[in-house]
């Protein structure tokens, strides 16, 4: 009986420490569990941190596979003012009769919209039969939208012969002012190279209006691709009407004593091209082929286009390229 008593005071201890000690033992286990579970989620933005990012293909960039027959070209975003492609666009480079642009630039801010340009002897006498008569009186207006579209070399000469009896002070144009013009320096070409310094066109000079050889190896105006859409970005934007008919395959034009004519842009791409307001082409022997496009590239965004140094069909397709380029590129 004592033996009895005994064990059962025994098992009654251990009864005893195990229900005290057991509420310890479950807190212990579930801290314990707390503790695992809170350093697996610690653990989690740790794992998903060293992850790398999934790869994206990238984006290929449409001017990547282009190939130009033009010596240097640029395409240049006149709205961000920046330059989206450039190839050798500060190179000095022939300009062919992209010099014409400043022509009629620096023609338009000399002679009034209204004034009479007649057609001089020795400005028919200029390489190229463009159709202008010796005797003919023009707008100067038309006369302005004749010689762009057509790159007419003696509509430009008149036209500077005009401006150039402006600015000496003759008020009329006559046989004397030109050849006097012509045997002493060409004050016009002076004009177009002080405007060419206003505008910042450091690769930019002229020898005459036509942009005409003077030499097999002297060009009648020199520009970089830069400079000429720097240019023609300030011309058609201060004087939106004066590329108008570039836009154009065809316009009628006439002289103020004649019958009206149709007059087929110089341009072949003129069409190819959405959102065109303005281009000029020029080819010599020693240029080559050149062009320069302005054009919207939706929602007034102005792009402007230039090839030089290109072949005379080449510079057509060079430009249709740039644009395409564009589009996909302003579009991604």
């Amino acid at each position: 009986m004592k033996n009895y008593q005994m064990k059962t005071n025994w098992w009654s201890k251990i009864y005893r420490g195990i229900s005290a000690a057991f509420p310890v033992i479950l807190l212990s286990a579930a801290a314990a569990i707390i503790l695992v579970n809170l350093s697996l989620m610690s653990a989690i933005p740790t794992l998903s941190t060293k992850l790398p990012p999934p790869s994206l293909p990238p984006t290929p960039n449409p001017f990547d596979e282009i190939n130009l027959e033009a010596k240097a070209a640029i395409v240049f975003d006149a709205l961000e003012n920046k330059i989206i492609y450039s190839l050798n666009s500060e190179e000095q480079l022939p300009l062919a009769s992209l010099t014409k642009i400043m022509t009629v630039v620096v023609a338009r801010e000399i002679l009034p919209e209204y004034a009479t340009v007649t057609i001089d002897r020795d400005s028919v006498k200029k390489e190229g039969d463009s159709g202008l008569r010796t005797g003919e009186k023009w707008r100067a207006r038309d006369l302005l939208d004749f010689t762009l579209l057509v790159s007419s070399n003696d509509g430009a000469a008149s036209l500077a012969a005009a401006a150039a009896a402006v600015f000496v002070g003759t008020g009329q144009n006559t046989e004397g002012v030109v050849n006097e013009l012509v045997a002493k320096e060409n004050q016009f070409a002076a004009k177009m190279n002080e405007k060419a310094r206003s505008l910042g066109l450091a690769q930019t000079y002229f020898l005459n209006e036509t942009g005409l050889d003077l030499q097999p190896q002297v060009s009648g105006g020199y520009g970089s691709a830069r400079d000429v859409a720097i240019l023609l970005t300030y011309a058609a934007t201060k004087y939106p009407d004066l590329f108008e008919a570039t836009r154009q395959p065809v316009f009628k034009v006439a002289p103020l004593d004649g019958k009206s004519r149709t007059a087929k842009n110089t341009n072949e791409a003129a069409a190819k091209i959405p959102g065109l307001l303005a281009s000029k082409t020029g080819y010599t022997d020693l240029a080559g082929g050149n062009l320069a496009v302005l054009f919207d590239a939706g929602l007034g965004h102005l792009v402007a286009v230039v090839v030089l140094g290109s072949s005379e069909q080449g510079r057509f397709s060079d430009v249709e390229k740039l644009a395409s380029a564009t589009m996909s590129f302003l579009n991604d």
